[in-house]
């Protein structure tokens, strides 16, 4: 398990340029070292900011986009193409500009698809898909995804992982229909604490006010129970990109002068 690293950026848009950059020179190194890259998205502001950000950048052109595997953390159980799913908004910031591959795009299904209502056959289904994808150097029925990228919810909880329901204490499954989420849409899929464990990487992005006491909580030690971003860890690092506003409540100890 990684120590968490933390970099703290003047505000949200210079936070998502230089997350942008981060991410493209991660992509590059891995496709140079390996051939191909995997990364998880995340969505919400934080995301599709960074999304964004990274398709205004000139240095963009220097991922090979067809060599590039895409995942989702999680998704809200919406029919396909509904505004207010994650991988509508990241192919509206982003993936309808690239060259991806669709082989190597994986959003998670939809609520009219082949699994209809049954969030959690869907959920089987991804992790199937997960498991599919993964060899025999990997540490789980996953990837090991080079950068797994999470948003920092203002009640702690990444992915679709909140405090003290069932889907944080999942500890084996590698997905999981989520049920009676607090906020809307109730029903969702998610990746759990054991597939997001299994990245080379995490980041987790947290900018504004309103993200200042979740961060502080989950870098002071909190449980991941109570707490889901405390136990968001890469194997190698773990990684929380913030600005000035969400760590207005950090101890000074904790986190560096600001930074571009």
């Amino acid at each position: 398990m990684s120590t968490p690293q933390l970099v703290v950026h003047h505000d949200k848009e210079l936070m998502a340029q230089s997350a942008a950059a981060r991410l493209i020179t991660k992509i590059v190194d891995a496709q140079a070292s390996r051939g191909y890259a995997s990364v998880v998205l995340t969505g919400g502001r934080n995301g599709n900011g960074l999304l964004a950000a990274l398709a205004a950048a000139p240095a963009r052109d220097a991922i090979d986009w067809g060599r590039l595997d895409l995942w989702w953390g999680d998704e809200r159980y919406l029919p396909e193409g509904d505004p207010d799913r994650n991988d509508t908004q990241a192919r509206a910031a982003l993936l309808d500009a690239v060259p991806l591959d669709p082989a190597r795009v994986h959003p998670m299904p939809a609520s009219d698809g082949p699994y209809g209502a049954d969030v959690d056959a869907a959920a089987e289904a991804y992790a199937a898909e997960l498991a599919k994808s993964a060899g025999p150097e990997n540490h789980s029925s996953a990837p090991t995804f080079d950068v797994l990228m999470l948003g920092v919810g203002p009640d702690t909880h990444v992915a679709s992982l909140f405090p003290e329901l069932p889907a944080v204490r999942e500890t084996e499954r590698m997905v999981v229909g989520v049920h009676g989420a607090p906020k809307p849409p109730p029903t969702r899929i998610s990746l759990t604490l054991p597939a997001i464990r299994s990245a080379r990487e995490v980041w987790l992005l947290a900018a504004g006010e309103d993200k200042a006491q979740a961060a502080a909580i989950a870098l002071s030690g909190a449980g991941e129970i109570q707490a889901p971003a405390a136990g968001a860890h890469g194997r190698s690092r773990t990684l929380w990109l913030l600005d000035a506003a969400a760590a207005s409540q950090l101890p000074r100890s904790l986190y560096p002068p600001s930074s571009p």
